[in-house]
């Protein structure tokens, strides 16, 4: 067991060891790295800016598969770049035809050797010989070296003193038996040879240059053709300056100064630079990075001895004795499960210990926003548990998905709101305040308990609250077609509403109010009528919203004394004059809502004159100079009876009425707006309500942006009871 766990330790040390990232490859970043069989490297290469300069050119040809030497035209048998080792010069190997032959000879052999005068490449004198092949002949190579000095000359002569004119081998070429061989000069670049006879035998008398490890395979030399070719090895390098075409190709001769522990250059004596990576490297030392470590280790004999490992590090390795290093392995085994378990448990405690803060901030949170205030009410026998719920708070950022921008319905002073889908899949609006004012909590808390009793086809329902959040967070059912001003004054509405419409939501305003103001358990002063707060559901029936102002008052009060609180244009002078809100003032902002439903026009207007921009003063004024048919909107005029328009009309002037007493109740209003409408019992509003109530349907998908509602406006109910708004 502890063999097996101290082998996967050090092959993951391995592997850590290991150099991040794939290795670069040969070539030059998006250039061909092969032509048929043969690797090319930078700084050889095909195609365009693939290459160093027009030495290192390759051409592929007969379908990629033929590499050829471009400026010298000579077919390329293999590339080998330099390396560490003292013989490890870089090298390309070529295929050249027999450079001479004599006259007696015949085909097409070369008259003229090939010149590399100009390049940085030389004949390697230490991988090619010179051999001579005919009898009684000498053979001379005068050379031009690559460092420009003087002309040098080598040879052989050959004799043939017996009958075998078949040379099997390359040490039998001793100047016998009509072949001889020689080295070469050093840098060697050009030559040309002289072949002189000796006396002796008539025949085909050729010399040429050859790899020396090539005549091994040779059978025999007088099978040679004049048109076969021999391969010939050159040594290859870059020009020992500071240039242009160094820089712009990124030659690693300018990164060693900084790399000198990955790579070497240097001239080795030789006209030119050759770079290579160093021990325990491999790649291509003439791209930047191309230098990577290798893994000794995958040489499996490569640490001797029983019982020794091999351990890759960067640039070499490792032979680890097992046996004596397998204690502190499982020693560091040991701390590091240890350190993981440690992790672990922090890590534990931090969620343990989160939690309980979180679960903490929600009881403070319940505790003071009046949660058990609420709880108390909720279990007394007047209690509905089935009309108030408290709602958890992951369940509502569930909904809202954690409060999306997108889900946003509408903003307001008192806060923002949300469009929510519950677990059970019903739509909700979740209102989230921002501010609670902490002395008012008891009022909050009746205010909600009696808000969720109220059950009226058109007031927006209270479905409950969350009171474990900073704030509260209330829960309406939702209303998906908007609020009353945008549908009488959006100018992108593509149709006219019909007098019966008008109508018909006035007369469904006037029913919500009577029933808040007289049917309900606790009368209850809405103190904020106005066509923002009336709400439009799928069948565009009325629904009342927005009670963040509300005032319940008890059975024997006539009015509520408060700081004012309104919104202007909407707003009841005597209220505003006395701070004294009754049923009456909400019976004025009624009587706003329904001239707007009249005459299509807002509530507050720079449009009209100065003593007119009030719409309820710019309406008395009409109807005192016999001009309200001018003002009616259009399509009222059209569709509506001047006797219904003009019992509307007086009913809305009596609603504005600057004496309150002088106004009518909301069930007078009601009972008036039933009578125009002509149904047949208009003393019986609720029975005819719910005669009328149809189910309701809910949009179920979730809108793909935010609404195009007016942000000044909250187009849901912007519920808050008690919450502080804007103050005159």
């Amino acid at each position: 067991m502890s063999n097996s766990v101290f082998q996967i330790l050090l092959l993951l040390v391995s592997l850590m060891v290991q150099a991040s990232g794939a290795t670069p490859g040969l070539a030059r970043p998006n250039c061909a790295e092969t032509c048929g069989n043969v690797t090319v490297p930078f700084p050889f290469g095909i195609g365009i800016g693939c290459f160093l300069d027009d030495w290192y050119e390759i051409v592929c040809q007969q379908n990629n598969t033929v590499p050829i030497l471009n400026k010298i035209g000579l077919r390329v048998l293999n590339i080998s770049l330099p390396n560490f080792r003292p013989d490890g010069d870089g090298m390309i190997k070529v295929s050249l035809p027999v450079i001479y032959s004599t006259a007696s000879c015949q085909g097409n052999g070369l008259v003229e050797p090939v010149s590399l005068e100009g390049s940085n490449f030389v004949f390697s004198q230490r991988w090619n010989v010179f051999t001579s092949v005919g009898c009684d002949i000498r053979a001379t190579v005068i050379s031009t070296k690559a460092d420009g000095m003087a002309f040098t000359s080598t040879g052989c002569r050959s004799k043939c003193a017996g009958t075998n004119t078949n040379i099997s081998w390359y040490s039998a070429c001793s100047g016998r038996d009509g072949c001889c061989q020689t080295n070469l000069p050093f840098y060697l670049q050009a030559f040309s040879v002289d072949v002189k006879e000796d006396g002796g035998q008539q025949g085909c008398k050729y010399a040429f240059l050859a790899d020396s490890s090539w005549f091994s395979n040779v059978t025999g030399l007088y099978d040679l053709r004049l048109n076969d070719t021999v391969p010939v090895v050159l040594q290859w390098g870059i020009q020992n300056v500071t240039n242009d075409i160094l820089t712009n190709y990124s030659l690693a001769l300018h990164e060693s100064s900084t790399n000198s522990d990955v790579i070497t250059c240097d001239t080795r004596g030789l006209p030119y630079v050759e770079c290579w990576c160093r021990s325990g490297y491999g790649g291509n030392a003439y791209i930047i990075g191309g230098c990577q470590d290798i893994n000794e280790c995958e040489d499996s004999n490569i640490c001797p001895g029983t019982g020794s490992t091999c351990v890759n590090k960067r640039g070499g390795f490792d032979c680890v004795d097992g046996r004596k290093t397998t204690k502190f392995i499982l020693i560091g085994v040991g701390a590091g499960l240890g350190a993981l378990l440690l992790c672990l448990f922090l890590w534990w405690l931090y969620k343990y210990i989160k939690k309980r803060k979180e679960i903490k901030l929600k009881e403070k949170y319940f505790k003071r926003n009046g949660g058990l205030l609420l709880e108390s009410e909720l279990s007394s026998p007047e209690g509905n548990v089935e009309k108030s719920k408290l709602f958890n708070s992951k369940d509502l950022e569930k909904a809202t998905d954690n409060f999306n921008d997108d889900r946003i319905l509408g903003q307001g002073g008192q806060g923002t709101v949300y469009k929510g889908m519950l677990t059970d899949g019903k739509i909700v609006a979740i209102k989230k305040s921002k501010v609670i004012d902490e002395g008012k909590v008891e009022q909050f808390i009746n205010e909600v308990f009696i808000l969720s009793q109220i059950n009226h086809r058109n007031v927006v329902k209270l479905l409950g609250c969350c009171l474990e959040t900073e704030v509260p967070l209330l829960v309406y059912e939702f209303i998906p077609n908007g609020t009353l001003y945008q549908y009488l004054h959006d100018p992108n509405e593509e149709f006219r509403v019909s007098w019966d419409t008008r109508l018909r939501i006035a007369t469904e305003i006037a029913g919500a109010l009577f029933y808040l103001h007289s049917a309900a358990s606790i009368p209850i002063y809405h103190r904020d009528i106005k066509s923002t707060n009336i709400l439009l559901d799928e069948k565009y029936q009325a629904k009342v919203a927005d009670f963040g102002t509300s005032k319940s008052v008890s059975l024997d009060q006539t009015h509520v004394t408060t700081l004012v609180k309104g919104t202007f244009g909407y707003l009841d002078p005597e209220y505003f004059q006395s701070s004294q809100f009754t049923d009456k003032s909400d019976v004025y902002s009624f009587g706003v809502v329904l001239v707007e439903l009249l005459t299509g026009q807002k509530p507050i207007s720079s449009l009209r004159e100065q003593e007119g921009r009030s719409l309820a003063t710019y309406f008395i004024i009409s109807m005192e100079q016999n001009r309200l048919f001018d003002i009616m909107d259009a399509q009222v005029l059209k569709e509506g009876k001047k006797e219904d328009i003009a019992s509307a009309a007086i009913l809305a002037k009596r609603c504005l009425y600057l004496n309150g007493r002088n106004r009518p109740t909301m069930k007078e209003v009601a009972m008036g707006l039933e009578g125009i409408r002509k149904l047949p019992n208009p003393l019986d509003i609720q029975q005819n309500q719910e005669n009328r109530e149809a189910t309701e349907s809910y949009n179920v998908a979730f809108p793909s942006s935010k609404s195009n509602i007016d942000m000044d406006v909250i187009t849901l109910s912007d519920v808050q009871p008690l919450l502080p708004t804007e103050t005159w």
